[in-house]
Parts: structure tokens; sequence; C-alpha cells
């Protein structure tokens, strides 16, 4: 389970809205001086608040510091399904069009519709997927106050 420490912004009926700090391991990266995203980090652009909801059946409140996790099974496939599948489907696009014998401009051009097809076949996934209780975060427990950033 990858976990995160958060605070309780919204409660609603079996779920809560938790915010979360963004972090960087860019601090403690032998690279980090000379990687531009070390120079974003110095800059204090790493830092950002993120809002996820998640499933909770404890008695919250607002301000109450929260441990929030998600499997990392579903962390994996979610980045395969986002990542890999719009890449699968543009090269799918250009082989097709390739074999067709279609001229170069035609086959870059069904190479972008594979990807635009392939990402709008995700985003319909993902929102079919969107109100899974087994697809969600959820709180873990609650934490101590001094723990959370």
């Amino acid at each position: 389970m990858i976990e995160e420490s958060g605070r309780v912004v919204a409660v609603e009926a079996g779920a809560v809205w938790v915010e979360t700090l963004r972090k960087s391991t860019c601090s403690s990266c032998s690279v980090s001086a000379g990687c531009g995203q070390g120079v974003l980090e110095r800059l204090g652009v790493g830092g950002r608040r993120g809002h996820v909801r998640a499933l909770s059946d404890l008695s919250l409140s607002v301000g109450d510091a929260v441990v929030i996790g998600i499997r990392e099974d579903l962390l994996v496939r979610g980045s395969l399904l986002v990542y890999l599948v719009p890449l699968m489907g543009l090269f799918a696009a250009a082989l097709l069009a390739e074999r067709m014998a279609l001229s170069e401009p035609l086959v870059v051009l069904c190479a972008f519709a594979g990807l635009a097809l392939a990402a709008l076949g995700v985003r319909w996934r993902s929102a079919r997927a969107a109100g899974d209780p087994a697809l969600q975060p959820v709180v873990l427990r609650a934490a101590i106050a001094g723990n959370v950033s």
C-alpha cells in the first residue's frame, strides 16, 4: 500500500477530501544541481498542494490529520493505462497506415489520430471506473497532528 499523509479539507458521506503536499525527491538526488527539475524545486515550484477524494468509514472532521493509501497494483495499472495505451495507439495506427502504403504525411496524421483515439479510450475507461470503490484511495488511519505537513 502506498501511503500519503494529509489534512481533511471537506467531509462527504462515506468519503473525505484530503489536501496533500506534493513533494519532490530532488533534494536527495546527486545530480540535482544540473537538473531542471532540481532548479524548479529550489524555486519552490515543487511543493504544490493537491486534493484527493478518499473513502472513509472513520468519523473525521475538517482539519483532521489522516493517512490515505492506494494499492500498488492500482498505481501500476493506472500508469500503464495512461502512458502505454496511447503510445501503443500511436504506433499501431502508424504501422497500419504504413502497411496500407499511404504517403508519409498521411502516416503521421494517422499516428496522431491513433494517439487521440487511444487517449479518448483511456478517458472513457477512466470515467467508467471512477465510481468503483475498489479503485479509490482510502483513509487508512487518523494521524497525529505533528506528523502531517
